[in-house]
């Protein structure tokens, strides 16, 4: 049995429950079992459960953490008792959303208080898909009638929108959806996206630029952009494959993955990724292959006009880093921060993989 969780966030009106109807009606008919797990945050305001009730904004999400992770626990539970070989729980709404609600230090506060810690907690899903409000490039369709729980205003939910995605910047596999199509072109996107990462094997569309040494302060300040610490590992693997392990964390909390890749084209690649165990991470890496040193890097996780950039920055350069996107269209051109300087697109050059890095 495979079981992938995913997380299905955004703004105000951004087309939730309308993505959720043609996931139900999509993955079904391709032999998945779906789970879906409702919105906690609206749950409890119907129920008469709200900051004024609980005495606090902090109070009423501290609560409301605890019973999201409670419910995932059951509905993981469900899934491993299905009589199904490949389970999709989408949950409405995930832990790191609560995070857009408070200042970071209560945020910080209230993870310590539960016994948690904001890696694990952002990592805890293969993915997260976040679809923008409507109050953004499509105002004209933005409205609260279809949820009693939603009051914001268009303005509320544009600036809603951007400390979601700010929240979610960081994880390994994040996706933002705009309204720079119709609406069910949007929808089919995020279909599309939903795909790439479900199944046994997917298909990356990875882009890759060396760039100048980038401004640190400037990515330590921008508020869409997350430091990640990676230390990956290369294990003994065939000639037309790669294998690897890699830690990811803040310097304190670390998630573990084990990857697998094999070359198709230049630019894709099919893709096998696990999250694994610290144990299985410490048996795994005794096959480690002895040619090749760890590579350990600083990743800046970077949210851009809705595109998602993954800087790394090398220990043994000091004047160029590598930036990668990840595309579902291989046409799509990308836009660069004006603070980015890219030197070459080095996707088909050997040299610059981390492979290669390893060797140096």
């Amino acid at each position: 049995m495979k079981i992938t969780k995913i997380v299905l966030t955004g703004g105000p009106c951004a087309g939730k429950s309308s993505a959720m109807s043609r996931i139900q009606e999509e993955f079904t008919s391709r032999g998945y079992a779906v789970l879906f797990i409702p919105e906690t945050a609206s749950e409890l305001i119907l129920g008469g459960a709200n900051p004024t009730t609980c005495g606090s904004v902090a109070n009423f999400q501290k609560q409301l953490l605890k019973l999201q992770l409670e419910k995932e626990r059951i509905f993981e539970e469900t899934a491993n008792m299905m009589p199904a070989d490949k389970v999709l729980i989408v949950c409405d709404r995930g832990t790191l959303d609560n995070k857009a609600y408070m200042s970071e230090q209560e945020f910080q506060s209230i993870v310590r208080e539960i016994g948690a810690n904001e890696i694990a907690l952002r990592d805890r899903y293969d993915a997260v898909f976040h679809l923008v409000s409507a109050a953004k490039g499509a105002a004209e369709a933005y409205n609260t009638q279809n949820n009693p729980a939603r009051t914001e205003t268009a303005e509320e939910a544009a600036a809603l929108d951007d400390k979601l995605i700010s929240a979610w910047t960081g994880h390994p596999h994040f996706r933002v959806i705009d309204n720079s199509t119709t609406f069910n072109d949007k929808i089919k996107r995020l279909v599309d996206e939903i795909y790439g990462i479900l199944g046994d094997e997917s298909y990356e569309i990875e882009r890759k630029y060396l760039i100048e040494y980038p401004d640190l302060k400037w990515l330590e300040e921008y508020p869409n952009c997350k430091r990640v610490e990676i230390i990956q590992t290369y294990l003994k693997s065939d000639a037309d494959e790669e294998k690897r392990l890699r830690q990811r964390g803040d310097g304190a909390n670390f998630v573990y993955f084990e990857t697998k890749k094999r070359k198709i084209s230049g630019v894709k690649r099919i893709e096998v990724e696990r999250r694994i165990s610290e144990a299985e991470y410490l048996e795994l890496i005794m096959d480690a292959d002895t040619t090749k040193r760890q590579i350990r890097k600083t990743r800046y996780c970077l949210t851009y006009e809705n595109q998602y950039f993954e800087i790394d920055v090398y220990p043994f350069w000091d004047d160029k880093a590598i930036l990668e996107i990840e595309l579902r269209d291989e046409k799509i051109e990308t836009v660069f921060p004006k603070q980015i300087k890219v030197i070459k697109e080095v996707t088909d050059d050997a040299a610059y993989k981390n492979a290669s890095l390893a060797t140096i």
